[in-house]
């Protein structure tokens, strides 16, 4: 995977995940505790729905 990043917040909690959006059209995603488990690829405009959903469902832990 190319390079992604993990949020701050997620890795205070355990629950991370790495996301690399740097890329034309598609977003990378995967576990940060199984790297080799796969990765996921979303399109650029299907991630960004799922980020504003969460941002307006809010946290739920």
């Amino acid at each position: 995977m190319v390079a992604g990043r993990v949020e701050r917040q997620a890795i205070l909690t355990g629950s991370c995940v790495e996301v690399a959006d740097n890329l034309p059209g598609v977003v990378l995603v995967r576990d940060t505790k199984d790297r080799d488990g796969g990765t996921l690829h979303v399109a650029a405009a299907s991630w960004q729905s799922f980020v504003d959903l969460a941002k307006r469902l809010g946290p739920t832990a």
